[in-house]
């Protein structure tokens, strides 16, 4: 009887080592801006979009800051993801995942040491 609940406890313990485990993992984990970007922005802003086609390099890094500080939350906030049930642009793409994006768009703007199109 003692060993049948030895076995249970190290059984217990194994599974929550391995939840908080992957908990640790989950939160270390940084976005990707360019995977949030072919994931949330891209689908809308192809070549010949009624939305204007967008890539990072549309723009140089001054002109991304003031889009994400100035224009952004206007220019989103009646857009509705079709992907996400129809919430809100401004919803679906958190806080975290928006300064991801943000990072990616700049670091890859026309004027940038490495200018991207996202693919």
């Amino acid at each position: 009887m003692h060993r049948n609940r030895w076995i249970i406890a190290v059984l217990i313990f194994t599974v929550l080592a391995i939840g908080l485990a992957d908990i640790a993992v989950a939160k270390k984990k940084k976005a990707d801006g360019k995977a949030l970007y072919i994931e949330l922005c891209k689908s809308c802003h192809l070549a010949g979009s009624d939305n204007g086609e967008y890539t990072p390099m549309t723009l140089i890094q001054d002109q991304w800051e003031r889009f994400y500080d100035e224009k952004y939350e206007a220019t989103h906030a009646e857009v509705l993801d079709p992907n996400h049930d129809n919430k809100p642009v401004t919803e679906v793409i958190s806080e975290k995942d928006l300064e991801a994006i943000k990072k990616f768009t700049i670091k890859g703007a026309a004027d940038s040491e490495h200018p991207m199109t996202c693919g």
